[in-house]
């Protein structure tokens, strides 16, 4: 007998050890799944937690690219434009180097022909014609070297003037192409807004579920081996899902599974219809299926800027879902999937601490049932033994009761025995004339047959 004292009420109350096991197997088993829940509660929150940082680094990084993007583009014009102004500068200063030359040479080329013309007015060896003829000659080879100083800086000039649009036309290119980049990020931010984004070139003229399907196919053998990305065909309650993706480890326990729903404006009728209107429906899919994710993938209302920012969380109406533009698709598996693989070792830790506790369990149950089965055999063989020891009693009081029986019959017989040793004819004939007259003749007979024979 054990005793256990209440904490408020200081009663003692004496329990056997059997109903003490048990009280203690149910606290430790209230105390294992509460701390289950609890860190199932964690597991799921930090998850949900990791999937939310996930997206928010994804739009900032995004963001910060875009700015990155912007940033070098006017970094790169303005080196440009400060090289163009370097080059112009650097242009000017050769052609006034170059003006200046040709202001000292044609200044010496004057000096020296004033000096042959006074050396030719001077001189009185020469002739007319041949003062007239050096003259000339000298005049001509002045002109000469003037003018090929002046093809010179003519050539020099279109050089220069060939460089200076030859770069202005390479800065030109440059400043349209970076325009045409910028014009081209804003004509893509401005066509994701419009929804025009969803309209690749490998969109055009498929459906979207196509799209999706062709679109994870193409990357399934590399980033997904051990996922599948099917049509949901089974139908439950009437309704059924469009994809299911499912992913699983090496051993064969679920990574995660997710319930995809595809719709574009095709699908509906001439009313336009909201994205609101088919989250219910998924969540009821998602629920009948098993899966742990529900995506809404949709081209429905493309106006709207909350749909067109991104990967919209819609956990706050149903739990784990998500609602995303076709171009998202692949990052948002990329995003839950890591997160799961993250997670996956807590889960395989926890499921190994449940198949630890339900061994245990396990253990104690078969324990106890052999207890039970052992009691109550024991018990059945006490009943028999019981009976059986009262049959041996009572056989043994009806032996007894046969053996006094039997010693009072052997009392008579003895007596009987006394009676008869005890018994003679004397006795018999005492009372008995005729009787004692008989045996007395048959005595006589019998006397005369001895004689007789002895004779």
């Amino acid at each position: 007998m054990a005793e256990i004292k209440c904490p408020q009420c200081g009663t003692v109350i004496s329990l056997e050890q059997s109903d003490l096991d048990s009280v203690v197997r149910q606290v430790r088993d209230e105390e294992f799944r509460r701390e289950v829940d609890e860190r199932m509660k964690l597991l799921e929150t930090e998850r949900d937690q990791a999937v939310q940082l996930a997206l928010q680094k994804a739009k900032a990084e995004e963001t910060e690219h875009l700015a990155a993007e912007k940033a070098a583009a006017a970094e790169r014009l303005a080196q440009a434009e400060q090289a163009l102004v370097q080059q112009k500068a650097a242009e000017a200063e050769r052609t006034a180097a170059l003006q200046a030359d040709m202001a000292k040479l044609e200044a010496g080329k004057a000096a020296e022909i004033e000096q042959l013309r006074a050396q030719i007015a001077n001189s009185e060896v020469l002739a007319q014609a041949d003062r007239e003829l050096a003259v000339a000659q000298a005049v001509a080879a002045v002109e000469k070297d003037r003018d090929a100083l002046s093809a010179t800086l003519e050539l020099q000039k279109a050089q220069q003037a060939q460089a200076e649009a030859a770069l202005k036309g390479q800065m030109v290119e440059q400043l349209n192409a970076k325009e045409a980049v910028i014009a081209y990020q804003q004509e893509e931010i401005q066509r994701i807004k419009d929804m025009k984004a969803r309209l690749t070139t490998k969109l055009v003229g498929e459906s979207l579920e196509q799209h999706c399907q062709y679109e994870f196919d193409r990357i399934r053998a590399v980033a997904f081996p051990r996922a599948y990305f099917e049509k949901d065909n089974a139908v439950a309650d009437g309704t059924k899902g469009d994809f299911i993706f499912r992913e699983e480890d090496e051993d064969g326990n679920e990574v995660i599974s997710i319930m995809f729903e595809m719709k574009n404006e095709e699908d509906g009728t001439s009313a336009r219809k909201r994205n609101e209107d088919h989250l219910a429906k998924l969540d009821r899919d998602r629920t009948k299926k098993g899966c742990e994710y529900a995506i809404l993938v949709s081209l429905l209302e493309p106006e709207s800027e909350l749909y067109n920012e991104g990967i919209v969380d819609v956990s706050h109406r149903y739990p784990k879902m998500y609602v995303i533009r076709p171009q998202f698709f692949i990052p948002l598996i990329s995003l839950l999937r890591n997160a799961a693989l993250n997670a996956l070792q807590y889960k395989q830790e926890l499921a190994l601490s449940r198949q630890q506790e339900m061994d245990i369990t396990t253990f104690e149950e078969d324990l106890e049932t052999f207890k039970a089965g052992f009691f109550k055999n024991f018990s059945d063989a006490s009943l028999r033994f019981e009976d059986t020891v009262k049959a041996i009693d009572k056989a043994i009081k009806d032996l007894q009761t046969a053996r006094d029986k039997l010693l009072v019959s052997e009392k008579h017989l003895n007596a009987a025995n006394n009676k008869l040793e005890g018994l003679t004819v004397k006795k018999l004939t005492r009372k008995n004339p005729t009787m004692k007259a008989k045996f007395e003749a048959l005595k006589e007979a019998g006397s005369e047959s001895g004689e007789a024979a002895g004779e």
